[in-house]
């Protein structure tokens, strides 16, 4: 009996034994990997980011945290270099806080559209840059996530045509340099507001407009403090996905692949989406009553350029840095 009773347990044993062995790689070593962004739950990127986390459950445990709900706009990347959060929607005016040379890529009228700033990304200066930020920050950049090309939006009724019709203008933009400046390359005075106060400070008047992709405009509902939107097309608005460089190390060779393709499906995702969405927004934001119209985009254009090259922030990009950029097609 008792022989028979440990040949059960040994035949029970193996079982165990070997269905263990046959479990997925990925199931034995579940990562958990906590994501932080800014935009709220219904913008397209949410959608995205849910398909992302679903793709990637078989290795990962994906939490998704939206509407700045683990850190707020602006701390993500200090967040990612610490090793307090995995992976995070990174605004490239965020790295050229600590890279300078980065402010490049949040200049006004860079890219000429999201297929071009996708090549840019996917080449020889792409490359270039996200090493920047990997041997620099300790950050492993996945890709470029579009969200649009930012518009002005105002609360004043006044019209613009050029960029001196938006001097005195509040113009909100995020914190930092990089944003600021920007601001003021279209003609505007720039007042730092967190993204999740900007409703209100819409509504109170703290600020006469703000600046954004439409689709991002009608998900957070400005349209319903504000009067008109000019389209400016001044930014092709895009953040980095990326994952400290400590957690991307640490994954085998299988989970880096699996990972880096849930990203890249879900760049490809919110590329299309927005791009759909943004010609859909024009009518809609009409149909509700408000102004939409493009002033002298040219006048724009160049005041902006302008304004960059006669800045001490052109001094930091690289030797011909724009004509690369310009040549990719």
């Amino acid at each position: 009996m008792r022989a028979l009773i440990g040949r059960r347990a040994a035949i029970t044993g193996a079982a165990a034994l070997a269905a263990g062995a046959a479990l997925p790689a990925g199931a034995q070593a579940r990562r958990r990997l906590r994501f932080a962004a800014v935009f709220s739950d219904q913008d397209i990127r949410a959608e995205a980011m849910r398909g992302f986390a679903t793709d990637l459950q078989g290795e990962f445990e994906v939490e998704l945290h939206l509407n700045a709900s683990l850190f707020r706009q602006g701390t993500e990347l200090v967040a990612l270099q610490r090793g307090n959060l995995e992976m995070a929607n990174i605004a490239p005016q965020d790295f050229s806080r600590q890279i300078p040379a980065w402010s490049v890529m949040t200049s006004a009228y860079l890219f000429r559209d999201a297929d071009h700033m996708r090549k840019v990304f996917a080449g020889d200066v792409g490359a270039d840059f996200k090493k920047m930020v990997r041997d620099q920050l300790n950050v492993q950049i996945l890709g470029p996530l579009y969200f649009g090309t930012r518009h002005v939006n105002l609360k004043p009724r006044k019209r613009i045509a050029t960029p001196a019709d938006m001097a005195g203008m509040k113009l909100r933009m995020p914190p930092g340099e990089a944003w600021q400046f920007l601001g003021e390359a279209l003609g505007a005075n720039p007042t730092p507001v967190a993204f999740a106060e900007l409703y209100t400070a819409l509504q109170t008047g703290a600020v006469d407009g703000q600046d954004n992709p439409l689709p991002t405009s009608r998900t957070m509902r400005f349209y319903e403090v504000t009067t008109q939107f000019v389209l400016t097309s001044h930014l092709v608005a895009y953040d980095l996905l990326s994952v400290s460089a400590r957690f991307w190390d640490g994954l085998a060779p299988a989970q880096q692949q699996a990972l880096q393709a849930a990203a890249d499906k879900a760049i490809d995702l919110s590329t299309r989406r927005h791009l759909e969405q943004e010609q859909e927004m024009v009518t809609f934001f009409r149909g509700q009553g408000l102004e939409v119209y493009a002033p002298n985009v040219d006048a724009f254009r160049a005041e902006a350029q302008r304004r960059y090259l006669a800045s001490s922030l052109s001094q930091s990009w690289p030797r011909g840095i724009l004509e690369r950029i310009n040549a990719v097609r």
